[in-house]
């Protein structure tokens, strides 16, 4: 018998190994004070009103695996439109090292976090789990998003972006 703390964090931290479920809440929980996080060192109102928008976003995703995706279409076109209004903005194409300012260096720490949900959620779905292609599509956005706004960031602070080459993919 698993014990539980009468002082439990959280109901679900004892699920069982193969259940990924509260592995992706806590990863949501993660991403959205991470975007919380950047959105107080970021000084720009559109985007702060802008990430406090796309923190609420990730907390609605935050349930899915247990309950039901609540996150619309139109929310996900809307994120889609913005991390399209984030790439004609920039100037930059290509890998960059993650670096540069604190908030864009917060925003590539969130970009990895987002990806490391999609690796997740594929984790899954191979495990017999049902994922909406729309939580998908959702997760890999706010990777995109999170890099290109490192990028303004970066700008915006007159920062300027240090390319990267791998050696090993040409």
């Amino acid at each position: 018998m698993v014990y539980r703390s009468p002082y439990e964090a959280y109901p679900f931290l004892c699920d069982a190994d193969e259940d990924l479920r509260c592995d992706f809440e806590l990863a949501t929980d993660e991403l959205a004070s991470g975007t919380g996080l950047l959105q107080s060192q970021v000084t720009d109102a559109v985007l702060q009103e802008e990430l406090l928008w796309v923190c609420e976003l990730i907390y609605h995703m935050n349930p899915t695996l247990r309950t039901f995706f609540t996150v619309t279409e139109e929310e996900i076109d809307r994120l889609a439109a913005a991390v399209d209004r984030l790439q004609a903005e920039s100037a930059v194409h290509g890998f960059v090292l993650p670096c540069g300012c604190e908030s864009a260096c917060t925003a590539h720490l969130l970009r990895v976090k987002a990806k490391c949900l999609v690796r997740l959620l594929y984790r899954y779905r191979q495990r017999g789990g049902e994922v909406p292609e729309g939580l998908f599509d959702l997760a890999n956005l706010l990777s995109g998003y999170f890099f290109l706004l490192a990028l303004k960031l970066n700008a915006l602070e007159g920062v300027a972006e240090r390319g990267y080459r791998s050696r090993n993919y040409r």
